[in-house]
């Protein structure tokens, strides 16, 4: 059997949940997870009973994993870790500076024959073609000149 983390509550805890859940200025995650603190602190046969982190799942509709995750955080690591998520690391980015500099150049220049003007997908397979990089999408291209507040129009 797994082992069980068991909910232990003080009173300051208690009302700082509280006021989470009534405020409503948290994020969801954060009410879900002071519910689920508040629900495993209240139930006395949870820790006689190994079906209650269902219970809590019915009741704050989320998975049981994820009551148990919480309890488990919670015992670990206080309220403030049990409530929190984790920073995401950042996403590299697809085009480095060179790259980057090629693309708004190639956007600021005339656009290939036959075309009025370049499009995002243009621009993409151009990039492709050239051996620039291996694939790009066309949003990877509108966000990269966007972000440097080039005007196409």
């Amino acid at each position: 059997m797994a082992k069980k983390y068991i909910v232990d509550l003080s009173e300051d805890e208690v009302s700082q949940l509280q006021s989470i859940i009534k405020k409503g200025k948290h994020k969801a995650r954060t009410i879900t997870r002071a519910n689920i603190l508040l629900m495993a602190a209240e139930d006395e046969a949870d820790s006689a009973m190994p079906t209650a982190g269902y219970a809590y799942a019915d009741r704050v509709r989320v998975h049981v994993a994820t009551v148990q995750r919480t309890r488990e955080k919670f015992v670990i690591g206080g309220l403030d870790f049990a409530l929190k998520d984790e920073p995401h690391p950042p996403k590299p980015q697809k085009l480095d500076e060179k790259q980057e500099a090629f693309l708004i150049a190639t956007a600021c220049s005339n656009p290939p024959e036959g075309r009025v003007r370049w499009t995002m997908q243009l621009l993409a397979d151009h990039l492709v073609n050239l051996g620039i990089i291996d694939s790009i999408s066309d949003e990877t291209i509108r966000q990269t000149l966007k972000k440097t507040k080039l005007n196409r129009g």
